[in-house]
């Protein structure tokens, strides 16, 4: 059985034909890995395994290209030697037509029918040594001292030892999630009380 995450070799086709042998001088091995003989990518060695490594780590394929070849190669790369053109030369002499991009009714001007976040928690960003316990426990921001307390009771009872049977793997889990409920705990504000009947009125 071969290693996980490494290749077999190829079995050779048992067709009659004569085993081909490795392109190294010198070596009797199957030459069953073929690796290109120039850049032209058209014809092939063929070499066994050790000698096809070999032969792949000291591959250049600039090797013998000057440095204005090697630049000019680059970019036909970059655009996978296809022609490019550039931008509005094909298509782009006419006028444009306003009418392509008339709304009648006002769709493209109209925002989202229910706004994802309120307009201050998209404007506020979470502290950077916040994020991460945040994200652990699954957390928007800002939040108070009564959210992250019902989450921690939440996620604390899911991956208790008495539930998991000793997991290892939820036991480890529940460390992190303490850490990141104490981190929280001492920075996260308590929610203001509702004002009362008096202070209401003494504020109206």
């Amino acid at each position: 059985m071969s290693r996980q995450g490494r290749k077999r070799a190829p079995e050779p086709a048992d067709d009659g034909a004569p085993l081909r042998h490795c392109d190294h001088p010198g070596c009797e091995e199957a030459g069953l890995f073929r690796a290109p003989r120039d850049r032209t990518l058209r014809e092939f060695h063929w070499f066994c395994l050790p000698h096809v490594r070999a032969y792949n780590a000291a591959w250049d394929f600039y090797k013998g290209m000057g440095p204005n070849e090697i630049e000019q190669a680059l970019r036909s790369d970059s655009s996978w030697q296809r022609p490019s053109w550039p931008l509005g030369r094909l298509g782009g002499a006419g006028r444009f037509d306003p009418e392509l991009l008339r709304d009648p009714f006002s769709v493209l001007g109209q925002q989202a029918p229910t706004a994802r976040r309120r307009p201050r928690e998209a404007a506020e960003a979470p502290p950077p040594e916040l994020r991460a316990a945040l994200d652990l426990l699954e957390l928007p921001w800002p939040l108070d001292q009564a959210d992250l307390r019902s989450r921690y009771k939440e996620l604390a009872k899911r991956y208790h030892p008495d539930v998991t049977g000793g997991d290892r793997s939820a036991e480890e889990r529940l460390k992190d999630i303490n850490r990141a409920y104490s981190l929280l705990k001492r920075r996260v504000p308590a929610r203001r009380p509702a004002p009362t009947q008096p202070e209401a009125a003494a504020a109206g």
